[in-house]
């Protein structure tokens, strides 16, 4: 039972960001604002990462300097307040589905960043290098396809939304334009979350406080997001919670997503890497497809299918590649330890033969002089 625990807790984590696209996306179709929303949203997340950090780093806070809190302050401005903000725009653009597939662009994104910022190395003549090329180009076409083809219609698996979306408006499927600008809004705030990957790793060797690091940019970014969202509704009557699809969406996205999820990706990770919890993004696609049909009433079209394969495409060549320069790298490692323990076993070997024939010299010598 112990080995399947990864697995089912990787298909867990699927599920939790699958209701994560549905309830958000429920939650914008019935007229909740995108900016308010991720400002409920960070402030039900800073609720329940507080009072842990305040208990288990109350020590630490004295060692966040001036230079790391305004590090955090830019961070959070990447990767928590403008990337989610443009996330969410882009999903009330476009759909939940188009949301899902667009996720499997992110470990791409990040290792095309990872190249710029010469973190990682392609060789074009082997093979992992040609499979990252690949990779790169297979996101690419599946971003196209999502933005401009959009191909026949399949009927959603239930007619009628299991949510009921009184105030969602009566033509429910968004210009032709709208849709492109919305599909490339998602790749920018794919590009953004990535970037803020790639630097929260660098800053996590400077200052390994996982905890304090998460905390301080989740109450920053909440910060942030107040004055967002002041800017975008001014009208503060569209501020008020009531009891429906919307406070179940900032309570599901704050508590849910950010608590349990982020502990057990951190768990998963930590049990078999980052490139096996990658490896299972597909499925919340999967999900995702049939969720929004069901509960959304969502027309998924033909095209967010196929370009939703050429970004699950991408996403496991470069991964395949990554494994294999992996396994490359310590079938090396191995080489060089096993060909320094037999020169080592060599080097001994000759150093008693040496020893032994000095002391046969000796011993003969030794003969030599009692003979005389």
């Amino acid at each position: 039972m112990e080995a399947k625990k990864p697995y089912v807790i990787a298909v867990v984590i699927q599920l939790i960001y699958t209701g994560m696209f549905v309830v958000s996306k429920a939650a914008f179709d019935q007229g909740m604002n995108t900016y308010v929303f991720i400002f409920y949203r960070m402030v039900a997340a800073s609720l329940l990462l507080l009072p842990i950090a305040i208990v288990l780093e109350r020590k630490n806070v004295r060692s966040l300097s001036l230079v790391l809190l305004l590090k955090l302050f830019f961070y959070a401005l990447i990767g928590n307040t403008f990337s989610l903000n443009l996330y969410n725009v882009s999903m009330k653009f476009t759909s939940a589905t188009v949301a899902s597939a667009s996720s499997n662009s992110m470990p791409v994104v990040a290792f095309c960043l990872a190249l710029l910022l010469r973190m990682e190395v392609v060789k074009l003549r082997s093979l992992s290098g040609k499979a990252k090329v690949a990779g790169v180009a297979l996101c690419l076409a599946g971003v196209f396809v999502l933005a401009f083809y959009t191909g026949p219609a399949l009927s959603p698996v239930n007619p009628h939304r299991a949510f009921a979306v009184a105030h969602a408006p009566t033509n429910g499927i968004p210009s032709r334009m709208t849709w492109i600008k919305g599909t490339f809004f998602m790749v920018l705030a794919n590009v953004t979350w990535a970037l803020w990957i790639v630097l929260q790793s660098a800053l996590l060797k400077e200052y390994p406080n996982k905890m304090l690091v998460t905390v301080t940019q989740c109450v920053l970014s909440t910060v942030q997001c107040f004055f967002v969202a002041v800017v975008a509704e001014k009208d503060f009557s569209k501020w008020n919670l009531r009891l429906d699809i919307s406070l179940v969406a900032i309570l599901y996205t704050g508590f849910v997503v950010t608590g349990v999820s982020y502990y057990l990706q951190a768990w998963c990770m930590e049990m078999k890497g980052p490139v096996f919890l990658a490896m299972w993004n597909p499925l919340c696609f999967v999900f995702t497809i049939f969720c929004s049909s069901f509960f959304l009433g969502e027309i998924v079209h033909l095209g967010s299918i196929v370009g939703g394969a050429l970004l699950v495409g991408g996403l496991y060549s470069v991964l395949w590649a990554k494994s294999r320069e992996t396994k490359i790298e310590l079938m090396s490692s191995m080489a060089k330890i096993i060909d320094g323990t037999q020169d080592g076993q060599g080097h001994k070997k000759s150093q008693e033969k040496d020893d032994g024939n000095k002391k046969q010299e000796e011993s003969t010598s030794s003969l030599g002089v009692e003979q005389a």
